[in-house]
């Protein structure tokens, strides 16, 4: 489903306090759930936005977001989020941050519901 990406960029993986420390000190960031929207409603970071890499949408859906933007990225484990970074990185955007451990690894309260 993704190829490797021929730029310079590089989806950053970082722990969870980086993770928490970077988005919040950052103007221009995003946060991005990649899990599902079940995953989603049991749990997630505060003010993120949900785009389902299992999605067959996903990739139209991630093409819509502002490229300029910082994207802090994250799943339940990590590797989904690696890999929809990748992907992200491969239609042009710069800077993005993948949480390693994913929410598994959360210190900080989570928001239920969608």
């Amino acid at each position: 489903m993704f190829k490797e990406t021929n730029n310079s960029a590089k989806v950053m993986n970082v722990d969870s306090l980086t993770f928490s420390d970077k988005f919040k000190n950052d103007s221009n960031s995003v946060i991005l759930d990649v899990r599902t929207k079940g995953e989603y409603a049991e749990g997630h970071i505060p003010g993120s936005k949900l785009i389902d890499i299992m999605s067959p949408a996903f990739l139209q859906e991630i093409e819509e977001l502002d490229k300029s933007k910082n994207y802090y990225v994250y799943c339940r484990s990590g590797n989904r989020s690696y890999h929809a970074g990748m992907a992200m990185l491969r239609v042009g955007f710069q800077t993005v941050y993948n949480l390693q451990s994913g929410i598994l690894d959360w210190y900080e309260p989570l928001e239920q519901g969608l």
